[in-house]
């Protein structure tokens, strides 16, 4: 059993942060096109980082190595987690990532830290919340998504070659993991919270139910957005769903967002955003990696070439929130608010959901302009 820092389903109390108001994301959504912010690890590696960082002073004794666990960044150097969301501000981002990938039971487990989750998600959260706020203006306000990771374990497969039928987690321990995690970012204040790189769809069920029983119990709710990750040439994620099967598997939780992120990168994500553009009555978005890795582990996607493959996805008509996975820095992200500036987003149309007609209108349909 994954232990965790809270009993799973509590009451808890809204602690949100101060924060001046902001129209609706919905209501930003259908007037541009949103910028995403980058890679946190990408960056996080830029600074070469030590075992004494990871630790800090409180951690000091801790049994487990450290390194790599960069969520607790967040709490022993804050400060680079806070230059890293200002940098991706700086270069336009619209909305911060927050930095908790791994925040969660399951993953914390690796570094014996499981009670951790709460205060990573929470502290995590506010650091975000806070450098937004410093940012935001009239004309340009920002937003923070409260990041779900898809933790490090698969409901639907066997790590056990022979043993179809062995599974490492349980569907009740992943909702009690991302029910603390999703306590710790509402109550951090974020303006949605974004399950995201899903590349079991059994896991994302899991977080979209704690989501829900959190939002029934609270009377708390923000918008969901839903990320998955199609992991080959094939066109499926890693448990085998095809983009359309894994949009029916979760279109209940009703998303303000659906996208793709993670992968092959933009070319390889080409044929799957336009599938799941057209499919989901809904808002999408595209954060590809800067292509793929060379043998030394370098990304080899400029920012000049992915901002060109972004306003490819734009000018057919994709997009409504852009931005960037591993490999990405704010140059990308810099390149890629800057190519789409003005550009319009996807409209959204609602139709008849047994209807054949197409879900989502092309860019080129202003609301002016529609067909009769």
């Amino acid at each position: 059993m994954i232990k965790t820092s809270n009993p799973v389903f509590i009451k808890v109390t809204k602690m949100h942060p101060k924060r001046n108001p902001k129209p609706s994301l919905e209501q930003i959504l259908k007037q541009k096109i949103f910028i995403l912010d980058g890679a946190m690890g990408t960056m996080i590696q830029s600074y070469a980082l030590s075992e004494a960082d990871f630790r800090g002073l409180r951690f000091a004794q801790h049994t487990a190595d450290l390194q790599g666990n960069n969520d607790l960044l967040s709490l022993t150097r804050p400060d680079i987690i806070q230059a890293i969301h200002q940098s991706y501000l700086d270069a336009g981002a619209d909305i911060l990532e927050t930095n908790t990938f791994n925040a969660n039971a399951i993953s914390l487990a690796d570094y014996s830290m499981e009670g951790l989750a709460f205060e990573l998600n929470l502290f995590s959260a506010q650091l975000a919340c806070q450098v937004a706020e410093l940012a935001s203006t009239p004309d340009k306000p920002r937003y923070v998504a409260g990041v779900l990771g898809p933790t490090n374990r698969t409901a639907s497969l066997s790590p056990k070659v022979e043993n179809p039928g062995f599974r490492n987690i349980t569907f009740t321990e992943l909702v009690e993991a991302y029910h603390v995690a999703i306590d710790g970012l509402v109550q951090g204040g974020v303006d949605l919270l974004l399950v995201e790189t899903i590349f079991d769809t059994l896991n994302c069920k899991a977080a979209l139910f704690a989501i829900e029983r959190y939002f029934n119990q609270t009377g708390t709710r923000l918008p969901i957005w839903i990320s998955v990750t199609i992991s080959d040439q094939s066109g499926r994620t890693l448990s085998g769903q095809t983009v359309e099967g894994f949009w029916n598997s979760v279109a209940h939780a009703e998303p303000l967002l659906v996208g793709m992120n993670c992968a092959l990168g933009a070319d390889q994500m080409r044929p799957h955003l336009q599938e799941l553009s057209r499919i989901a009555p809904c808002f999408v978005s595209a954060h590809p990696n800067a292509g793929l890795p060379d043998p030394f582990g370098n990304y080899t996607e400029t920012p000049a070439s992915m901002a060109e493959k972004m306003l490819s996805f734009a000018h057919e008509g994709w997009l409504n929130v852009a931005g960037g996975c591993c490999g990405t820095t704010p140059a990308h992200i810099h390149a890629i608010a800057d190519i789409l500036t003005n550009h319009p987003p996807l409209l959204i149309l609602t139709i008849n959901p047994s209807s054949s007609t197409l879900v989502n209108a092309p860019t080129s349909l202003a609301p002016d302009n529609l067909p009769a």
